[in-house]
C-alpha cells in the first residue's frame, strides 16, 4: 500500500462539493437582531422608517404593475397585480425577516419575469425593469445590513444567477440590461455591508471601552490598596518589634522566673520574629516596582504630630489654611493617625490643584469613639489648571476610612466650595473633650 498525497485538484474539487451546502447554510441561518444604531432615539424612528419603506414599496408596486400591462394596450393581468403586490410586501418584510423575505423577493422576481415575458414589449428592460431592480436592490441592501458580508455576497450571486437564468429562455429578443444592473446590485450590497461593518465596529468599541474602564477602575483600586498596605506595614512591623523586645526582656524583670514562663516568652519572641520576617518579605514584593530610593522607603510613616509641618508646607505654596482642634489630643492607634494624616494631605493637595486662591479649613475632633477630620475650602478665585493625569485621591481616602471601619463623605458645598469629612473609629479609652483650639 503506497501513500498518495492529495493534490491541489482534489482539494479544489472537495471545496467545490462543499460550496453548495455552505452557501445554503449561510442563506438559511437567522440574521442579526434589528440594531438600535447606538442611539436612544432610534426605537422612536423605527415606525417612521417602516412607514417610509411601506410608501416606497407601494409606489414601486404601482409602477411595476403598470409596466406588466401587455404592449397591445390590454388591461393589467390579475397575476401582475398579485405578484407586484407580493414583491412590495416582501420588500417591507425584509426589514423584519431579512433572509426569508429576500428568498421570497428573488423567487417572485423569477416567477413574474417568466409569466410576463411573452407579453412584454421588445423595448422594455429585461430581466429587471426599473421598479424590479429597485425591489432587488432594496432587498439586498436590507439583507446586507443584518448578515455578515460573506452571506450578503452569496445572496448577490444567487440574485445575479436568477436574473441570468431568466434571459436564457425567452420567446423573443429583449432589451437586456443585466450587465448594467450588476454594478447597481453590487453597490447596494457593498453599501449595506459597509454600514453593518461600521455598526459592528462601533459596538465592539463601546464594549471594549467598558471593559477598559472596568479594568482601569479595578487596577486603580488595587494600586491604592497596595500603597496603603505598604504604609501600614511599618506600623505593624513596629508593634511586632516591640512585642519581640518585650518578650526578650520580660524574664529579666521577674525574680526566679519558672522554666514554663521562659519557654512561653521565648515562643512569643520567636513567633514575633518570624512574623516580622514574613512582613519584610511581603513588603519587598509590594515595593519591588517602586522607583523610590532606599532612604525614602524606610522613612517612618507620618502621624498627626507632623500635621503642623504639612500645613506650613501648604501655606508656603500659597494656600490660605486655618486649623482647629476639638477635644483633648491624645495618642491614637498608628493606623488611625496615618490614615488621618494621609486624608488631610490628599484633601489639601486637591484644594491646591482644583481650588486656586481658596481658603481652606482643617478641623480635627477627638471624640470618645474615634477621630473626625473635616477639610473644607471656599470657592476658587479662578479656573483650576487642567490636569493631564487621572487622579484617584478620593478612592484612596475612602479605602483608608473603610479599612478602619469608618466612613468618608465628600462633595460640593452650597457656596461653590468642597468638603471632605472622615470619621475614623478607635477603641482607645475615652478622654474628656476640650474647647476648640484654632490656629490662624
Amino acid at each position: 500500500m503506497t501513500w498518495k498525497p492529495v493534490g491541489d485538484k482534489e482539494r479544489v474539487m472537495a471545496a467545490l462539493r462543499r460550496a453548495p451546502r455552505a452557501l445554503l447554510e449561510d442563506l438559511t441561518a437567522p440574521a442579526d437582531p434589528l440594531p438600535d444604531m447606538g442611539r436612544p432615539g432610534w426605537p422612536v424612528w423605527r415606525p417612521v422608517f417602516g412607514m417610509l419603506l411601506v410608501i416606497c414599496a407601494t409606489f414601486l408596486t404601482v409602477v411595476h404593475v403598470n409596466e406588466m400591462s401587455p404592449g397591445d394596450g390590454g388591461g393589467i393581468p390579475t397575476y401582475g397585480v398579485v405578484l407586484g403586490s407580493a414583491q412590495g410586501a416582501a420588500l417591507v418584510a425584509v426589514m423584519f425577516r431579512p433572509v426569508p423575505a429576500w428568498w421570497a423577493s428573488t423567487v417572485l422576481m423569477v416567477v413574474t419575469v417568466r409569466l410576463s415575458e411573452p407579453d412584454m414589449s421588445r423595448d422594455q428592460l429585461f430581466p429587471w425593469s426599473v421598479p424590479g431592480l429597485a425591489f432587488q436592490c432594496g432587498a439586498l441592501f436590507l439583507l446586507a445590513l443584518r448578515v455578515p458580508p460573506r452571506r450578503a455576497a452569496g445572496a448577490l450571486v444567487i440574485t445575479l444567477l436568477a436574473g441570468l437564468s431568466c434571459t436564457l429562455f425567452t420567446t423573443m429578443p429583449h432589451h437586456y440590461v443585466i450587465y448594467r444592473s450588476t454594478p447597481v446590485l453590487i453597490a447596494a450590497v457593498v453599501l449595506g455591508a459597509s454600514l453593518r461593518g461600521l455598526r459592528v465596529a462601533r459596538t465592539q468599541l463601546v464594549v471594549q471601552e467598558e471593559l477598559t474602564a472596568g479594568e482601569r477602575a479595578r487596577r486603580t483600586l488595587l494600586e491604592e490598596r497596595n500603597r496603603i498596605a505598604r504604609e501600614l506595614h511599618d506600623v505593624v512591623a513596629h508593634h511586632m518589634s516591640v512585642i519581640s523586645i518585650q518578650a526578650q526582656v520580660a524574664p529579666h524583670l521577674v525574680e526566679n522566673p519558672s522554666e514554663e514562663l521562659r519557654e512561653n516568652l521565648a515562643g512569643i519572641r520567636q513567633n514575633a520574629v518570624e512574623a516580622l520576617t514574613e512582613l519584610r518579605h511581603v513588603l519587598g514584593v509590594l515595593r519591588s516596582e517602586d522607583a523610590l530610593s532606599q532612604g525614602v522607603r524606610h522613612t517612618p510613616q507620618p502621624t498627626l504630630d507632623r500635621l503642623d509641618e504639612l500645613v506650613a508646607n501648604v501655606r508656603a505654596a500659597g494656600l490660605t489654611v486655618t486649623t482647629a482642634t476639638t477635644g483633648a489630643p491624645r495618642p491614637l492607634p498608628p493606623g488611625v493617625e496615618l490614615s488621618a494624616f494621609r486624608i488631610i494631605q490628599e484633601a489639601l493637595s486637591n484644594a491646591m490643584r482644583h481650588a486656586p486662591g481658596a481658603q481652606v479649613r482643617v478641623e480635627t475632633a477627638y471624640r470618645t469613639t474615634g477621630l473626625t477630620v473635616r477639610i473644607t475650602n471656599t470657592a476658587p478665585d479662578g479656573a483650576p489648571a487642567r490636569s493631564q493625569s487621572m487622579g484617584h485621591g478620593l478612592l484612596g481616602m475612602r479605602e483608608r476610612a473603610a479599612m478602619l471601619g469608618g466612613e468618608l463623605a465628600a462633595g460640593a458645598t452650597p457656596d461653590g466650595g468642597y468638603e471632605v469629612t472622615a470619621i475614623l473609629p478607635v477603641s482607645a479609652p475615652a478622654l474628656a473633650a476640650e474647647p476648640a483650639e484654632e490656629t490662624p
